[in-house]
């Protein structure tokens, strides 16, 4: 006789071995062989069926990023410390626009506020309609703050090795219990504590992933934007770029463009508009094979 179908959540992946949460129980179990026959991969987030011990269907996903392979995510956190190590606006924005791309809603938080000034970090994506908050762990209602940022959500952190990822986890939900490392002085980043996504239930209900630094991943490994789609993860240049007079204009330099004539007025940040040059020249580069 065959089991009854469980449904859960996968909520760690590990040498073709999964962990999943069901209502009644966690189970360790292997996927059905017809994925892998099919292209498919069980990621870490994918709301899936049990059946007489493995998992038998995974369940329509809202979302996905390539590595690490999480799937379902609501928001994704970009932990952005003051300094040690400083701010990459460069790479923040890159990750960005991955989480616009994806329809991932993105929020920033700003550590090590009593070590650097956070003012310029917070102003340019608060002024963008991106939520901000700073973490100050002398101040409880900051660390409060954070913790209903998560609450009943399923969420992913990244950025910059060394940033305190771990650290902030640990004070928003002590349960947790995520190893942490001492910032190397010699190359001036962090120690890679995460060595695999996995999700993390929170005593106040929802999941959160703890992921790989900055410096560990290209951001092309999250997924590929093409040169066409650019201009639309980036939120702030959306309704200039409905006005924009040329067809195909790329909003880098040209003039007459909408988007780079709000640039000069000051409406879009100039290091936002930097990062999205370069990302554009970046994506005239990639071939059309890897697109694929």
């Amino acid at each position: 006789m065959s089991e009854a179908v469980k449904s859960g959540i996968i909520t760690k992946c590990l040498g073709g071995l999964y962990t999943v949460e069901t209502p009644d129980s966690i189970y360790e179990c292997k996927a059905r062989g017809i994925f892998r026959n099919r292209g498919i991969s069980p990621y870490v987030g994918d709301r899936v069926e049990l059946s007489n011990g493995v998992i038998a269907e995974i369940l329509d996903r809202k979302n996905c990023i390539i590595r690490p392979p999480l799937a379902n995510l609501d928001q994704l956190i970009f932990i952005v410390s003051t300094c040690n190590p400083a701010p990459n606006y460069l790479i923040l924005d890159k990750f960005i626009a991955i989480a616009e791309y994806k329809g991932i809603t993105p929020v920033v938080i700003i550590t090590k506020t009593d070590l650097g000034e956070s003012a310029e970090i917070s102003s340019i994506y608060r002024n963008i309609g991106i939520d901000v908050l700073e973490m100050d762990y002398s101040n409880p209602e900051t660390v409060e703050a954070v913790r209903k940022l998560f609450t009943g959500k399923v969420s992913a952190l990244t950025g910059n090795s060394g940033a305190g990822k771990s650290t902030l986890l640990n004070a928003v939900d002590p349960a947790l219990n995520i190893p942490t490392a001492e910032i190397s002085k010699k190359l001036g980043r962090g120690k890679h504590t995460t060595r695999h996504a996995q999700l993390y239930k929170l005593s106040d209900g929802g999941y959160i992933a703890d992921t790989p630094g900055f410096s560990t991943f290209e951001t092309n490994r999250y997924d590929i934007v093409r040169k066409e789609e650019l201009a639309d993860c980036f939120r702030e240049f959306r309704e200039y770029k409905e006005n924009c007079r040329f067809r195909d204009c790329s909003h880098t330099c040209e003039k007459g463009c909408e988007v780079v004539s709000a640039l000069n007025q000051g409406k879009i940040s100039a290091s936002r508009h930097e990062s999205y040059r370069i990302m554009y020249e970046e994506a005239k580069q990639i071939k059309e094979w890897e697109l694929k």
